[in-house]
């Protein structure tokens, strides 16, 4: 065989090598952000499964607090329904009224000693809080296998493999910045 001939197979063989390496380490990244997507996806059914038994053992004290508990739970099907959708963008935007929805009812529940002194709702004010906190955990974790993806197929040679098998940018979940905002208590009780 001639060395140029052998050369040339082996340049092809490398190449070839080197453009299954990256689209396997893409197909890797692309599923990390399914699967951080679906450990979120597990923290908001339960926490969905949690909210109408707060929502009634609030209502047991606090029956005039109607528009807070309204709040809530419309708050609640919204975020089902963006998860249901798997829509990034929408789930951040019902997050984002649903964590200031929690917050309101939680500050508001401070004048109601006798719901504060319930088991039932003590249970579910620390079940939630840490669904809330692990929800937090794994949108960090997610939005990094996110920014992992998004980076590799923007990335030379990675973009032309990209475009050729179809992966697509994922998108991250991001809360809008009126959760960072303190509640207007004002609001609350005027």
């Amino acid at each position: 065989m001639d060395t140029s001939l052998i050369i040339f197979l082996a340049i092809i063989g490398v190449a070839a090598f080197y453009f299954i390496s990256i689209y396997n380490h893409l197909v890797r990244l692309k599923h990390a952000v399914s699967k951080a997507w679906a450990n979120i996806d597990v923290l908001l059914k339960q926490r969905h499964d949690e909210l109408p038994k707060l929502v009634e053992t609030c209502k047991q004290h606090m029956g005039y607090e109607q528009k807070t508990l309204t709040a809530v739970m419309e708050a609640r099907s919204a975020v089902a329904s963006a998860r249901e959708r798997e829509d990034v963008g929408a789930l951040g935007q019902a997050e984002t009224q649903l964590r200031l929805g929690l917050g309101n009812l939680f500050a508001v529940a401070e004048d109601y000693p006798e719901l504060r002194a319930s088991d039932s709702f003590m249970h579910l004010h620390s079940r939630i809080t840490g669904l809330e906190s692990g929800i937090a955990d794994r949108r960090e974790y997610y939005n990094d296998s996110v920014n992992h993806l998004n980076v590799r197929i923007e990335q030379f040679p990675d973009v032309i493999v990209a475009r050729k098998f179809g992966f697509k940018a994922a998108e991250l979940l991001e809360f809008d910045e009126a959760e960072k905002a303190d509640v207007n208590m004002k609001n609350l009780f005027g």
